[in-house]
């Protein structure tokens, strides 16, 4: 009876090892294979170029954003910090920069005349950044 059992299991042990030897094997289905939901191809009609073109040149391109930097005295500064509650008092808040941006394009508008007075009142400033106060740490 032993012998029997032994060679049941042993049997057993080969069927297993038959079973569990053989890796799986994965079959690569390409991105066109794989059909899309129905839904999403009929929710995207497809536009005449003609429509395309003339709805991409009805959009302004937008204008490419510069970081500057500037020194400006205090008391002008103090005067940004004004121009922005008299627009929140318009009901037109605005940012420091549209302050400048407007300011531009008010000077950009005037004579030159008008602009070459409007820069003779501006005095100039020393360029670069303020010393540190004495004592202060450098970061």
């Amino acid at each position: 009876m032993a012998t029997s059992t032994r060679t049941t299991k042993r049997a057993t042990t080969a069927a297993k090892q038959a079973t569990v030897a053989q890796p799986a094997v994965k079959v690569a289905v390409p991105r066109k294979a794989i059909a899309k939901p129905a839904a999403k191809a009929a929710a995207a009609p497809a536009m005449p170029k003609a429509r395309a073109d003339a709805k991409a040149a009805a959009k302004p391109a937008k204008d490419k954003l510069v970081r500057d930097s500037f020194t400006i005295p205090a008391s002008e500064y103090a005067m940004l910090a004004q121009l922005k509650q008299r627009s929140v008092a318009l009901a037109q808040p605005a940012k420091k920069s549209e302050v400048l941006r407007a300011g531009l394009k008010a000077l950009a508008a005037l004579d030159d005349a008008a602009l070459k007075a409007a820069l003779a009142q501006v005095p100039t400033v020393k360029t670069g950044r303020p010393k540190a106060k004495k004592g202060a740490k450098k970061a």
